[in-house]
């Protein structure tokens, strides 16, 4: 029954999703910190346009979301690929999508690509996908990105998981990432701050949560959490102000996120904090 109700709420925040004022964003902006231009590599999903996915964030409320890109999964020019995402960016996001680039510490010459990341195309972050390129947190060319990426005061984005492990194609299986070695890691480099994405589908089974919900340089967004309540769980485990808003669109319907808010019943001021104010405190200003 309680499924029931829930999809019969979903279905209805997908139909008003045009309407502004009718979903748990109304009357405020957001900032969605998980989002993603450019085309899943294995199929086509709604909002796998930039134009089309800047609409579906604006009628979501959503003023601000920090962008990555599918490209980066596969294709081995990563440089290229930060190109084409810092442009459509600025060509397509009217002021709404932040591009945050990928860094392959796998490739050679990975560091020049953090500069540029940084330097010419203005990213306040980098987003990693060490499944996908074939590294743990425990590889020491990782350790080395996530050191260079302190000193120079970026976030750092870990995708943890990007696709239902029963809908993988033989020749793209990509495991999650083991989020195991992180705490040790941002104990011993200080100034690195990250945000995982993806990383736990029920708090209640995320032994990694815990250890990692000590450091105050750790954030989490719960595009993957599924369940009753979850968000709550998350908060009471990790802290508010460790909670940010990140929806995965368009691999995820925005609405689902915006459902799992509704649900979690969150005074004004805890709204206020998954909304906005908890991702604003981490960008800095480049």
């Amino acid at each position: 029954m309680v499924e029931i109700q829930r999809r019969s709420l979903l279905q209805g925040l997908l139909a008003a999703g045009s309407r502004p004022g009718t979903h748990a964003a109304a009357g405020r902006e957001l900032i969605d910190v998980h989002v993603y231009v450019s085309r899943w590599p294995t199929r086509r999903m709604r909002g796998d346009e930039t134009p089309e996915l800047v609409e579906i964030l604006a009628q979501g409320a959503v003023s601000e979301a920090w962008a990555g890109s599918f490209e980066a999964l596969m294709f081995k020019d990563i440089a290229a690929v930060n190109a084409r995402l810092a442009e459509e960016c600025e060509r397509h996001g009217r002021g709404r999508l932040i591009p945050f680039g990928a860094v392959n510490p796998k490739l050679p010459a990975w560091e020049e690509e953090l500069r540029r990341c940084q330097e010419r195309y203005r990213m306040p972050g980098i987003r990693l996908h060490p499944n996908y390129h074939h590294y743990t947190l425990r590889d020491p060319d990782f350790v080395r990105l996530l050191e260079a990426a302190a000193e120079r005061g970026l976030i750092v984005q870990i995708a943890a998981w990007m696709e239902d492990e029963r809908r993988q194609i033989p020749l793209m299986r990509a495991p999650a990432v083991d989020l195991a070695p992180l705490p040790a890691l941002l104990e011993r480099l200080p100034r690195a701050r990250v945000m995982v994405l993806n990383g736990f589908l029920s708090v209640q089974r995320a032994p990694a949560l815990v250890p990692l919900a000590r450091s105050d340089r750790v954030a989490f967004d719960f595009a993957m959490l599924d369940g009753m309540m979850e968000l709550r769980n998350l908060i009471g485990a990790a802290g508010l102000d460790r909670v940010v808003f990140g929806s995965y669109s368009p691999m995820f319907y925005l609405e689902s996120a915006l459902l799992k808010v509704q649900e979690a019943a969150l005074s004004g001021a805890e709204q206020e904090g998954v909304f906005r104010a908890d991702a604003r405190r981490w960008l800095p200003r480049i």
